[in-house]
Formats: structure tokens, C-alpha cells, sequence
């Protein structure tokens, strides 16, 4: 009898085995892949610059005459320029630095007479003759390259001088949505210090956690004049220093903490194009940076099976490479199984609610390598738009964004505003 009882167990154990091996064979094989998240955007110091001239020819700006340039600005951000005091050697108007105040205290525009700001400045360059038609150009050069010292009555050589606020008269104007525009008159006829103004240069930097990025664009009071100024201050020529500028202006911004989201399905979990915000915590996302809540909301939705908040170690955000230093860059190791699929979204940071996300089906978990093409930047519709970087509801430049609801769209580039770079060239995503 045992015998019996011990062949057919042994028969079924056998049977056991290969089922199981079988069903271990059709089991899907679960796939360990890393998804990392850079910011590669080579960033510029500047939010925007340009030139200011006369009409005439030469294209100077004689007494009586006025000239005015718009340009946008966020709190904190400051406005400065200079231009030649045309019968001199090497003088120069510009706002005592780091530039006009725009913004009163309470986060007012300032408007009106802001004349007090602007300073005459020394180049250092030239000795100085008495000011006037007289004036030969470019003169004598110093026997020792002097710094950038203020002229304040009377310059080292004694020479007197009006305030540079009884010469040249500044005037802003806010037009709305932090566009200001600023005039600049030549009151300087009749006086003892009657002179042409040269074509000139202006700039607007950047502010991040409050600093500006470039506090010091056109000159540094107490230094030698640098990256072409000396062109302005002695010729009224703005070329070099334009130059300079220009190569310091362009996109600066930081990348929100990243979501990534893990889930089976044919459809993105949480956004469409054309369809406004579901009111799930993208709006969230995408005004402030914070993925938090829609992250809590994703981790109960079908299909959805891992969801992730990715920080920078060092500042939470993913700062853009700033003087050449490299990016900020996550990363997150990911369990997937065949037809997976992997959705981002990071916050464009100087905006007002535009959000970088995967497009399309995604991104296929069982790819490998750069997956940048599959990245959009998109406009969530929940917030007027401002000038990227010098906007002054920009919830990350210390604004309340202004509430409106539209469906989301990508972002044109280029925008109402300016021209950014392609999207490879601001974010990288890559699975390994």
C-alpha cells in the first residue's frame, strides 16, 4: 500500500514543478531602469538690453530733445544705462548703482520723476578739459588709468559741474503687466554745463532669491571701466559695450522639483492639450513649482502604480548652469514591467504657469537612452502671462499670479514676449 501511496505524491510533485516553471516563464519580467533629470539651460545674468539714440544725424540727443525705451521688470529688478556727456572727454550719466528703483516698498511701480538716481560718473581715462564745444576728442590719456569716481561738483581737475539730475531728466511710466517705459530728456540747454547726450545702453538683470544675478552690468564705481564703456564715455560709442551686453542676455530659470509617474494606460494621468486644468494640483505645479498635491492625487488614480517627487539635493530646485558650472540633475531608479509608461512634469520656474511634461503616449518605459523629444513646454492656462523672468505676479519673484482659465496649450516660441531657446536646450531626460 505505501508503495501505492508514494508514486502517484511523487507524479503530482513532478507536475507541481513544471507548472510552476511554466507559469514562471509567462510571468512578465520586471525591468530596472534610471530616470535622470537635468536642467541643461546655459543661462544668462541679463533679463533683457538694449540701445537708446537721438533721431538726428548724428543720432545724439540735444537739449530739449527726449528719448524713451520700454522694457519689463519684476520686483527687485532695477534699471540702469549710461550714456556720454557728449562735450566732455570721458564723462558719463548712469543711475547710481544697482540701477533705477521700479518698484516702491508695497510692490507699487514707482512712476514719475526719478531724475535724483541718476549720478555723473568719471571714466578715468582722459584728463579732463573744461566742459564744452571746445572739447577735443579723444584727448589726453590719463598717465595712469584712474577708477570710476563719481563727479560731484567738481571733477579732479576742477572743473564744476550741475547735479547730473539738472541735466538730464528721467521720467517711467508703468504701461501695465510689468512693462514700464522711461524717458529720458536733455535738460541741459541754457545751462553752464549745456551738452548733447550720445547714443547710450541700457540693462535689466535677473533676480534670483532676491539678488541680482548681474547687479553691476554697465560700470562698477571705484574700478576701471570695463567691457567697452570706455567706447561710450570717451566717443559716444555704444558698439563694444553693446556687444558685451547682449552676449549676457537671454533665458535664465530654474526647474520646479520634478513628478514622475509611473502608470499602465494609453493616456497621460493628469493633462490634456485643449482641456482646461482637471483641478488636481498641476495648477499648483505649475504656478509655484510645488508637485506635492498633485502627486497625492495621482497615488489614487487606476493604472497609476509608482509617483515620485524628485529634488535637487543642494537647492531643492534644479538651477540651470550658471559661469559654465554644470546644471541641476535628478535621479530615480524605476521598477517597470513591460508596457509601462513614464510621464514627467517640472514648472518652467520664471513663469507665471507654464510647466515643462512628456507628450504624446509618453515615454515607453522599455526605452533607453535620450528621451528629450518627447518633453513639450506647455501654458496651463490658470495665470496671465508676464514677461518669463520679469514678471511681477511670478509667484518665484515674490508675486501673486493673476487667476484666469484657459485650456492648456503649448507654449510658442516665439512667445508674446521673447524667444527661448528649443526645449533640448533647457531640460534633459534620459533612461538608462
Amino acid at each position: 500500500m505505501k508503495k501505492n501511496i508514494i508514486l502517484p505524491l511523487t507524479l503530482i510533485a513532478a507536475a507541481a514543478v513544471t507548472a510552476s516553471c511554466n507559469r514562471d516563464e509567462d510571468m512578465p519580467q520586471l525591468q530596472s531602469n534610471t530616470i535622470m533629470i537635468e536642467n541643461v539651460l546655459d543661462s544668462k545674468p541679463l533679463v533683457e538690453s538694449g540701445t537708446f539714440k537721438g533721431t538726428g544725424t548724428p543720432p545724439v540727443i540735444l537739449p530739449g530733445q527726449s528719448v524713451s525705451f520700454s522694457f519689463y521688470a519684476a520686483k527687485n529688478q532695477r534699471l540702469t544705462f549710461a550714456t556720454m556727456y557728449g562735450w566732455s572727454n570721458d564723462l558719463f550719466f548712469a543711475p547710481a548703482n544697482p540701477g533705477i528703483k521700479l518698484y516702491n516698498d508695497d510692490g507699487t511701480p514707482v512712476t514719475g520723476d526719478v531724475s535724483a538716481q541718476i549720478k555723473l560718473w568719471d571714466n578715468g581715462t582722459r584728463m579732463n578739459q573744461a566742459p564744452g564745444a571746445a572739447v577735443m576728442h579723444p584727448g589726453t590719456a590719463e598717465t595712469a588709468v584712474k577708477n570710476i569716481k563719481e563727479v560731484n561738483g567738481m571733477d579732479d581737475f576742477g572743473h564744476s559741474y550741475l547735479p547730473a539730475s539738472q541735466l538730464m531728466k528721467a521720467s517711467l511710466s508703468y504701461d501695465g503687466n510689468s512693462e514700464f517705459t522711461i524717458t529720458l530728456k536733455n535738460a541741459s540747454g541754457g545751462t553752464a554745463n549745456e551738452t548733447p547726450f550720445s547714443p547710450g545702453v541700457w540693462a535689466v538683470s535677473y533676480t534670483a532669491g532676491g539678488d541680482l544675478l548681474l547687479p553691476e552690468p554697465v560700470y562698477s564705481a571705484g574700478k576701471p571701466s570695463m567691457n567697452g564703456l570706455t567706447g561710450i564715455a570717451e566717443m559716444g560709442d555704444i558698439t563694444m559695450l553693446n556687444t558685451w551686453l547682449t552676449q549676457h542676455t537671454g533665458i535664465f530659470t530654474p526647474l520646479s522639483p520634478v513628478l514622475v509617474v509611473v502608470y499602465n494606460g494609453s493616456v497621460n494621468p493628469f493633462y490634456k492639450t485643449g482641456e482646461n486644468d482637471r483641478g488636481e494640483g498641476l495648477k499648483e505645479l505649475a504656478q509655484k513649482g510645488n508637485a506635492d498635491i498633485l502627486a497625492a492625487a495621482l497615488k489614487t488614480k487606476p493604472g497609476v502604480k509608482n509617483v515620485y517627487v524628485l529634488k535637487d539635493a543642494a537647492n531643492t530646485v534644479l538651477l540651470p548652469k550658471i559661469n559654465g558650472a554644470a546644471g541641476g540633475k535628478v535621479a530615480q531608479q524605476l521598477s517597470l514591467l513591460p508596457g509601462d509608461r513614464i510621464a514627467i512634469a517640472t514648472m518652467y520656474g520664471f513663469s507665471n504657469d507654464w510647466f515643462f511634461a512628456t507628450t504624446g503616449n509618453d515615454i515607453d518605459g522599455a526605452q533607453k537612452g535620450d528621451v528629450t523629444a518627447t518633453i513639450g513646454l506647455f501654458d496651463n492656462g490658470t495665470a496671465v502671462n508676464q514677461y518669463p523672468g520679469a514678471g511681477v505676479t511670478q509667484a518665484n519673484l515674490a508675486g501673486t499670479p493673476l487667476q484666469e482659465s484657459k485650456a492648456i496649450q503649448v507654449v510658442p516660441n516665439p512667445n508674446a514676449f521673447n524667444t527661448l531657446p528649443a526645449v533640448g536646450g533647457m531640460i534633459k531626460v534620459t533612461l538608462q
